[in-house]
């Protein structure tokens, strides 16, 4: 067989195999989109019984909007915790592990980290309701004595430690991996060029991070903060084990709140009928807050996504 014969069947069967991966990879994209239409029709269908329900008929008497109005809230303030913990802790150990350990320590490191992602989530609950909830006891009651006048730490503190900053610093530990991983292996990509001009040029190499490093992972960082914050709003039984709930309130250190997540969690096994439906139509909310998340999270990248190590 000639040489011509051998490069023209090699380049038929590469423009074969570029076919079937592009089909597939197409195929891949679709499935994905049909399969959230599916959950959002789902979702939509099931939850219609509640906003056409007489508003006293629904959990509170006073309609749909008063019933999940206080557990958005709740929700978002649990994820606010979660993301003002995680994100500084998360990037700061994303930058030793990438710039500054041996490699001796940064790959166990690494690993450790990655590992915690693999840790259930009930299993972070049962430390959280066990563990830490006690141990945040004196400090929310030094909260309470000091800073009490301001609303976030109102008391009288609780004495079992299940509130509010409890689950949202469980939550935090939960995406400290997500975000740690990921700005991690950003953190590694930054083009050498770029790191050695800096230096070069004189800058400290907390100056070359500051100018070279960061730039270049900002996007990678807001998706990693976005990703985590969607595992924030969407946990479940870690919030349903430490959080005692109750109506809303702004106090962080007293019994009290609720998140959508746990609130389903907690009345979906026992619910019928309209309850069910209330419960459903939580989830839509939720399904909704969290496509929001994500639209602004592309915007915010798109703005940012000219700075490339490419370019």
């Amino acid at each position: 067989m000639t040489t011509n014969a051998l490069t023209s069947k090699s380049s038929t069967s590469g423009r074969a195999g570029d076919k079937i991966f592009s089909g597939a990879a197409l195929a891949a994209g679709v499935l994905i989109l049909i399969t959230l239409f599916a959950v959002a029709v789902f979702l939509l269908i099931q939850a219609l019984p509640t906003f056409f329900a007489d508003p006293a008929e629904i959990s509170g008497g006073n309609g749909f909007f008063a019933y999940i109005w206080p557990i958005v809230i709740g929700t978002v303030i649990a994820a606010a915790i979660a993301l003002v913990v995680a994100t500084p802790i998360g990037i700061g150990v994303a930058l030793f592990i990438s710039h500054f350990a041996p490699r001796k320590v940064a790959g166990p490191l690494g690993y450790l980290i990655d590992l915690l992602a693999a840790i259930p989530s009930v299993i972070y609950g049962a430390w959280g309701y066990m563990v830490l909830a006690p141990a945040l006891v004196p400090g929310f009651e030094w909260l309470s004595k000091n800073l009490g006048f301001i609303p976030l730490f109102e008391g009288p503190a609780s004495q079992t430690g299940k509130t509010m900053l409890t689950a949202g610093i469980v939550l935090a530990v939960m995406v400290l991996p997500i975000i740690t991983s990921l700005s991690r292996e950003i953190f590694l990509q930054t083009p050498k060029l770029h790191e050695e001009a800096a230096l070069a040029l004189g800058a400290t190499r907390w100056e070359m991070i500051t100018t070279a490093v960061i730039p270049f992972a900002r996007p990678g960082i807001i998706s990693a903060v976005m990703l985590g914050l969607g595992r924030a709003l969407g946990e479940t039984m870690a919030v349903a084990l430490v959080l005692s709930t109750g109506n809303l309130i702004p106090s962080l250190i007293k019994t009290g709140n609720q998140t959508i997540a746990a609130e389903i969690a907690l009345n979906f096994p026992e619910a019928f009928g309209l309850r069910l439906s209330e419960l459903i139509a939580a989830g839509l909310v939720l399904f909704l807050i969290t496509l929001i998340v994500n639209m602004i999270a592309r915007a915010i990248i798109a703005r940012h996504k000219e700075f490339s190590g490419a370019n």
